[in-house]
């Protein structure tokens, strides 16, 4: 069953969408109307550099320049802290030393049980379920070592609002769709990461161990959205389901 998780009456709850699509609580008890979503995984965040074809494409010339002079070979993590993790419906804060920030809309992999040193034919069985991310980041130069500027500002990892089993789901065939004030900017195919799903969760799992609860941001293209104050920005994964986050300036939140 889908769940996600709210702040209602003070409290964290599960929640729960029934059979008939309608969300409650995990004691039945239906959702406020100021209940609050919060991000539905409860471990470490890990996004995924250099992990889509477009982005690779454009940088593929700049892989032959010194330090590097080759394509990286691994995965290239970086951690989007607690601190950028908002649920659906909260605002992104757009920084005030920030002269643009951008969208990423992607597909977040949640991880049900202990993976370490796993085969990529075994991976998708440590797959709890899937949920929709927007990895939000200053617009960024340097792809081997992510800035952690640029990527862990305050609510720039919006996330949910349910997780969703993996059963039955082929991520393969999965397209996060961003879309700006309604309309579409961005898709986001899972089919055209240069890593799958399954081999990214082994070749990670080789070299750290992800435990249950963790994500990870299975990869963004090469950045085009650009988000400014007043945008309502969404994303969609059909299947997983719609996440939608205001940009609101940073000055303006209490």
């Amino acid at each position: 069953m889908a769940r996600g998780r709210i702040i209602q009456h003070q409290q964290v709850r599960t929640v729960l969408r029934q059979a008939d699509g309608t969300l409650r609580l995990d004691d039945d008890a239906p959702l406020a109307d100021d209940a609050r979503w919060l991000p539905p995984q409860t471990g470490t965040v890990y996004g995924v550099a250099l992990n889509h074809r477009s982005l690779l494409d454009a940088m593929a010339a700049a892989f032959e320049d010194a330090p590097y002079k080759a394509p990286p070979q691994a995965p290239v993590l970086f951690i989007k802290t607690s601190n950028t993790g908002i649920g659906h419906l909260e605002p992104i804060p757009f920084p005030a030393d920030a002269e643009r920030i951008q969208a990423g809309g992607a597909l977040g992999v949640v991880i049900g049980k202990r993976a370490r040193k796993v085969l990529a034919e075994n991976a998708l069985a440590h797959v709890a379920g899937y949920t929709v991310v927007n990895e939000v980041s200053l617009p960024e130069t340097s792809f081997y070592r992510p800035a952690v500027k640029a990527k862990c500002r305050d609510g720039f990892c919006p996330a949910g609002p349910l997780i969703v089993p993996a059963d039955g789901i082929d991520p393969q065939t999965l397209e996060a769709r961003t879309y700006v004030n309604g309309q579409l900017k961005e898709t986001n195919r899972c089919a055209d990461l240069a890593r799958g799903v399954a081999q990214l969760i082994a070749d990670v799992s080789e070299f750290m161990t992800l435990e249950a609860g963790d994500m990870l941001i299975a990869g963004t293209p090469l950045r085009t959205v650009d988000l400014t104050p007043g945008d309502v920005v969404s994303v969609v994964i059909d299947g997983v389901g719609r996440l939608e986050n205001p940009v609101i300036a940073e000055g303006s939140l209490q």
